[in-house]
C-alpha cells in the first residue's frame, strides 16, 4: 500500500492542471482498492456547495453539474463533520440523499474521507461498491492517508488550475500572515534560488534566438564540465561508476534533452523556463517506474538540470528589471534579495514562508514596506510580471486585482499616509504620559539607511543594532576595522543618544553564506552567544571594534549578549570584553568601559534575571523570541503562527517577573522585541516598569500617541486587570477596547 500511496501522490503531483490530477486520483483509486467506484467532490468557494468533480463508475455526463451543500447527503454529512464515514448500506443511512442522474442507486457500501488543507475542507473523496459491506480498517486507513497527502496538493492544482486559464483576468485572493504594515500596488517580481529548477517562474520572451543561443552555450559548458569532472576523477572511479558521467553525456546530447528545451524557447518560454518544464517532464517519468534502480536516476537528471540552470544563470546574471512599483516575491527572500531592489522602487514584499516575527519581516517593517508573510500555495510561477496587491495589515495578497479592487486598497493607503501626517506632530515631543511618567522611546536597526527615518521620527536612542546584518551582507567575516567604521558611522549619527550594539547573533534563521550551521533544529542548537564564546577570536575582533569605535565621541555605547541561557555565559563574555578594553586603552586609544547587558529570551533567563542583574548594567527582553521559546511556537512557521500570542498570560506573567527584577535591583530594563511597537502591549510594557521601548521606526509615533494619551495610573489599572484573565484571546480583546474607549481605535489595525 505504501508504494501505491506514493505512487498516487507523484502522479498527482505532476499533474498538469486541476482537473488532470483529479482523473488521476479517482483512476488510480479505484485501481488500487479494486471498488467499483471512486469520486471526487470539491467545494465550490463562491457557491459554498461540494461539486462532483470527477468519477470512475458513475455517470461521467453530470461532472460538474451535480452539487450538495454542507450537510446534504452522505458527502455533505461527510463534509460537515470533517471525519470518515463507513456505511454498509446507504439506505439505511437517515442522511443518505438520492440523486437520480449521477446514476448510484446500484451501489450500498460508502466509504468517504474528507480532504482537508490548512483546517479546510476541500472536499471530499468517495470510493463506493455495490455489495452489502463495511470497507475494513486497512481500506479506511489508506484512503484517509491518501486524502492528507493529496489535500496539499489539490489546494495548489486547485489555485494554479485557475489561474492558469487567465492569469490576467482572474482575480483570486491568498491569506498569509501580516508581516509590515501598509499597502501596496504593483508589479509581482519572482526572486527564486539560482540553481532550484523548482522554483523557476515562467516568462514569455520576444528574442527567441537570443534565448536559444544562451541555452546551448549554457550546454556547451554544461558537456564541458561534466567531462573535466570525469577526466579529473578518472584514476579514481571504477569504470561502472564512471558511466554515470556518459549517462550525462548521452541526455546533452542534440536530440534529447536540448532537443526538447529548444522546442519549448521557440514556443515563446525564457530558456530556464523551458528547461524546468523539460527536466520535470521526464522526472515524473521516472518517479512513475516500478524499478528502484531507475526511479533513483531521477536524482540524475535533476541534478543534470540543475547544472544547466546554474549556467543559464551564469549567462543570464539574473537580468531582472525592477519596475518603479516592485512588489518581491519569493519562497524563501534573503537580506541579499532585498538588497538587489533599488530602495525607491520596492514598494511591497510576499514570503511564501516565515511568519510576523521572522527576521524578513522585522527588516520590512524597519525600512517601511507592506509585507505579507507565509503565503501558502501561491503559484508563484504563474503571477510573475502580473498586477498584485500587498495588504500588510491583513495579511491579504490579491493577484490580477480588478480596477474596484485597486480603487478600495488606494482609499486604505490614502487613510492610513493621512494618519501617519496627523502622528507627524508628536515626533520633537517626549513620551510623558498625562500623569507626568516618563518613557524612552529607542528605536530597532541595523541599516544605514534606516538612521535619517528613525531621527525624523523621534527616537531618543538605539536599544537593538542588529550588528549580524553587516556579516549577512558580506562574503567573509568583516575585519576589526571595517566593524570599526561601520559602527563609528552610527554612534557619530546618534551621538549624543545611547547605542545598544547586539553581539553577532547568527543561528536558527539568521545564516552566513561563508558560516554555513547545519543542524536539526537550529532554534535549540548554535546560536547566539553560543557560537561567539565558541569562536572567541570572532567575538574578541567585534567587542574591540565597538570599542574603538566609540573613541573621541561624545556617545553612550552599551553591548548586549543574545541567547543568554546561564551565568556561565555572562561571566566568560564579560571576562573576553574586559580584556578588550584592557587591550584597547594598553595600546594608547582613549575609551570607556562601555556597559553591558543581557537579552532576555529564553525562560531560563527569566528566572535567572536577579543573578544577572547582579553581573550586567541592564537586561532587556528579546520578545519575539522569548514568545517564541516560552509558547514552544517556532516563530518563522507559517502553520502554527497562530499560537504565537504575545498576548499571552504566562508571557505576560514572565515579563513583569523581569521588570520587577530589575526595579528591585535599581537597573535598567527594557525590551526592544516586536511587543514594544504594538500599541496596546506597550501600554502594558510601560505600567510593568519597562522604561525602554525599543522597536521598528515605523512604530515610533504610534506608540508615542497612545503613551502620551492615557495616564500611568490608567495603563495600571489595565494590567491588573488582564493578568487575572485566562487566554490572550480575552487580554488583546481588552487591551483594544481601553484604547477605543480613548478615541485610539484607528491604531490598532496599524499593528497586526
Amino acid at each position: 500500500m505504501l508504494e501505491a500511496l506514493r505512487r498516487v501522490v507523484q502522479e498527482v503531483s505532476t499533474a498538469p492542471d486541476l482537473n488532470a490530477a483529479l482523473e488521476v486520483t479517482v483512476d488510480r483509486v479505484r485501481s488500487i482498492m479494486t471498488t467499483e467506484v471512486c469520486s471526487v467532490y470539491l467545494l465550490d468557494d463562491k457557491q459554498n456547495r461540494y461539486v462532483f468533480r470527477a468519477t470512475r463508475g458513475l455517470n461521467q455526463s453530470v461532472v460538474g453539474k451535480v452539487s450538495l451543500g454542507l450537510g446534504e447527503g452522505l458527502v455533505g454529512y461527510v463534509a460537515e463533520r470533517a471525519e470518515p464515514l463507513n456505511v454498509e448500506a446507504v439506505t439505511q443511512h437517515s442522511r443518505n440523499q438520492y440523486i437520480a442522474e449521477i446514476g448510484e442507486d446500484e451501489f450500498n457500501a460508502f466509504l468517504g474521507v474528507p480532504i482537508i488543507h490548512q483546517g479546510q475542507t476541500l472536499g471530499v473523496l468517495v470510493v463506493q461498491q455495490r455489495e452489502k459491506r463495511r470497507f475494513d480498517e486497512s481500506e479506511e486507513a489508506f484512503l484517509v492517508t491518501l486524502s492528507a497527502q493529496l489535500a496539499g496538493l489539490i489546494a495548489h492544482a486547485k489555485v494554479t488550475g485557475l489561474l492558469a486559464v487567465s492569469r490576467r483576468k482572474a482575480s483570486r485572493t491568498f491569506h498569509g500572515a501580516p508581516g509590515a504594515p501598509g499597502v501596496a500596488l504593483g508589479v509581482a517580481i519572482v526572486i527564486y534560488p539560482s540553481v532550484d529548477l523548482s522554483q523557476v517562474p515562467y516568462r514569455k520572451v520576444r528574442n527567441v534566438a537570443r534565448e536559444v543561443d544562451r541555452f546551448t552555450k549554457a550546454v556547451a559548458e554544461t558537456r564541458a564540465e561534466v567531462e573535466g569532472i570525469a577526466e579529473k576523477m578518472a584514476n579514481d572511479l571504477r569504470e561502472d561508476t564512471l558511466g554515470l558521467f556518459d549517462a550525462y553525456l548521452m541526455m546533452l546530447d542534440e536530440g534529447a534533452i536540448p532537443k526538447e528545451v529548444v522546442q519549448r524557447i521557440k514556443k515563446g518560454q525564457w530558456a530556464q523556463g523551458a528547461l524546468k518544464q523539460t527536466i520535470e517532464t521526464h522526472l515524473a517519468r521516472f518517479d512513475l517506474m516500478e524499478d528502484a534502480y531507475l526511479r533513483e536516476r531521477a536524482n540524475d537528471l535533476r541534478e543534470l538540470g540543475n547544472r544547466m540552470l546554474s549556467h543559464l544563470e551564469k549567462r543570464n546574471r539574473r537580468r531582472l528589471h525592477f519596475p518603479k512599483d516592485t512588489i518581491l516575491v519569493g519562497d524563501d527572500l534573503s537580506l541579499s534579495d532585498l538588497a538587489a531592489v533599488p530602495r525607491e522602487r520596492l514598494k511591497g514584499i510576499v514570503s511564501g514562508r516565515g511568519s510576523v516575527n521572522s527576521h524578513l519581516a522585522i527588516l520590512a517593517e524597519a525600512l517601511g514596506v507592506p509585507t505579507v508573510m507565509g503565503v501558502q500555495d501561491l503559484p508563484m510561477p504563474l503571477i510573475d510580471g502580473g498586477d498584485i496587491i500587498v495588504d500588510g495589515f491583513q495579511g491579504v495578497i490579491v493577484t490580477a486585482p480588478t480596477n474596484t479592487q485597486r480603487q478600495q486598497y488606494r482609499k486604505l493607503a490614502e487613510a492610513e499616509a493621512e494618519l501617519t501626517r496627523d502622528l507627524e506632530g508628536l515626533a520633537a515631543a517626549p513620551c510623558i504620559t498625562p500623569d507626568g511618567h516618563r518613557t524612552r522611546l529607542w528605536v530597532n536597526t541595523g541599516l544605514f539607511s534606516d538612521v535619517a527615518r528613525s531621527l525624523e521620527r523621534g527616537a531618543e536612542g538605539v536599544g537593538l543594532y542588529r550588528t549580524e546584518i553587516h556579516y549577512m551582507m558580506s562574503e567573509a567575516f568583516p575585519t576589526e576595522e571595517e566593524q570599526r567604521q561601520i559602527y563609528r558611522a552610527h554612534l557619530l549619527a546618534f551621538s549624543p543618544r545611547p547605542v545598544t550594539m547586539r553581539t553577532l547573533d547568527i543561528g536558527g534563521d539568521k545564516a552566513l553564506p561563508y558560516f554555513p550551521i547545519q543542524e536539526e533544529n537550529p532554534f535549540l542548537g548554535w546560536r547566539g552567544i553560543r557560537v561567539s564564546l565558541d569562536h572567541p577570536e570572532i567575538f574578541i575582533a567585534q567587542i574591540r571594534a565597538m570599542i574603538r569605535a566609540s573613541e573621541g565621541i561624545d556617545c553612550y555605547l552599551r553591548i548586549m549578549l543574545p541567547m543568554v541561557s546561564s551565568i556561565a555565559e555572562v561571566d566568560m563574555a564579560r571576562q573576553l570584553i574586559d580584556q578588550c578594553v584592557r587591550e584597547v586603552q594598553e595600546e594608547g586609544v582613549i575609551v570607556k568601559r562601555p556597559d553591558i547587558g543581557v537579552m532576555i529570551e529564553v525562560p531560563a533567563a527569566v528566572y535567572q534575571a536577579e543573578a544577572l542583574l547582579k553581573r550586567v548594567d541592564f537586561l532587556s527582553v528579546g520578545s519575539n523570541d522569548l514568545v517564541q521559546y516560552m509558547l514552544a511556537v517556532d516563530r518563522n512557521n507559517a502553520q502554527v503562527a497562530g499560537l504565537y500570542q504575545e498576548f499571552h498570560p504566562a508571557v505576560l506573567r514572565a515579563l513583569k517577573q523581569v521588570a520587577d527584577a530589575a526595579m528591585k535591583a535599581g537597573k535598567g530594563v527594557g525590551i526592544c522585541g516586536e511587543m514594544a511597537g504594538n500599541p496596546g502591549a506597550a501600554l502594558l510594557l510601560m505600567a510593568m516598569g519597562y522604561q525602554v521601548l525599543s522597536m521598528n521606526s515605523p512604530n515610533l509615533l504610534v506608540v508615542k500617541k497612545v503613551l502620551t494619551s492615557l495616564t500611568l495610573t490608567a495603563a495600571k489599572a489595565l494590567l491588573d486587570e488582564v493578568l487575572q484573565l485566562e487566554t490572550a484571546q480575552e487580554i488583546k480583546r481588552r487591551t483594544d477596547e481601553t484604547l477605543t474607549e480613548a478615541g485610539l481605535g484607528q491604531l490598532i489595525r496599524v499593528r497586526r
